[in-house]
């Protein structure tokens, strides 16, 4: 074994190699081979900048709900880079939770509101919130079909109970702010895009928001 190897988590090899080529699946299956996910957690929270960067990379890929805090503090890593990967990985957390059938109930459920098919996408949201209402994701999804049919009132609650579920949701905090918006309430629109700023500093459309609305509030 090199002095490199005993040095260098193999994990950060894997990184290096998935950067040179590109081959996602690769990468997954190895770091699936070789670490578990608690290892991951661990090795996300490392005192190097480019271990932090793999081990992000790799929870986004793998991790289920229970890497939501490790991603959520990765959210405020001096890095660039880790903060990118957690911002892309942490919505795929999120979607991992509860039990094949529930995953894949969510999955639809995402593809209608992608596809502007909102009032299945509620339906089907709310059947899930039913069984699972645990999930937050799932309440997530039913809001931001709410919101594109115009219930304002109802987006914004199921925000709220996201949020409650799932308190690193920056995405439920921001849409509850536009929810307001739509509601002409200003002072509260700008408590939740604050909000979303602080559980994710580099939100910059939440950061616009908090520095218009300050205007108009201050303003008045």
């Amino acid at each position: 074994m090199s002095d490199r190897s005993r040095r260098v988590p193999f994990l950060l090899v894997l990184y290096e190699q998935y950067l040179d080529q590109q081959d996602t699946e690769d990468f997954t299956n190895k770091a699936r081979q070789f670490y578990t996910q608690g290892t991951l957690e661990r090795l996300a929270e490392n005192e190097a900048r480019e271990v932090r960067r793999a081990a992000v990379l790799a929870l986004g890929m793998l991790g289920d709900f229970g890497a939501n805090h490790v991603m959520g503090r990765a959210l405020h890593d001096d890095d660039r880079t880790v903060r990118m990967l957690a911002d892309n990985g942490i919505r795929n957390v999120w979607k991992r939770s509860g039990s094949a059938s529930d995953q894949e109930d969510l999955e639809a459920i995402i593809q209608l509101n992608v596809a502007k098919q909102f009032e299945q996408a509620g339906r089907r949201a709310s059947a899930l919130v039913k069984r699972a209402p645990w999930l937050a994701e799932a309440w997530n999804q039913r809001a931001i079909a709410h919101f594109a049919m115009g219930s304002y009132m109802q987006s914004i609650r199921d925000c709220h109970q996201t949020l409650e579920l799932n308190p690193y949701h920056f995405a439920a905090a921001s849409g509850m702010g536009h929810a307001y918006l739509q509601l002409n309430n200003h002072v509260s629109a700008l408590e939740c895009f604050r909000r979303a700023l602080r559980l994710n500093p580099d939100l910059e459309q939440a950061r616009a928001q908090v520095h218009r609305l300050t205007r108009i509030i201050e303003g008045k």
